[in-house]
């Protein structure tokens, strides 16, 4: 994926979550838990497009 694209998709994400927070009445805490789900999808997704997650799936947990 061509790093333009990365940076257009980043912008919208980041225009619709301020929008979203910005005319879209909500409690402030239900605003949090948004942010936060954004956020870590976003992370999530930067972290699978330069390859570091996949890294993740090696690790096991128990037996």
């Amino acid at each position: 994926m061509p790093l333009l694209q990365i940076v257009m998709v980043l912008v919208v994400v980041g225009v619709l979550l301020w929008l979203v927070n910005r005319f879209i009445p909500m409690q402030g805490t239900i605003k949090s838990i948004l942010n936060a789900v954004v956020v870590i999808c976003v992370v999530l997704w930067l972290l699978n497009i330069f390859g570091l997650f996949s890294s993740f799936s090696r690790i096991h947990i128990g037996a």
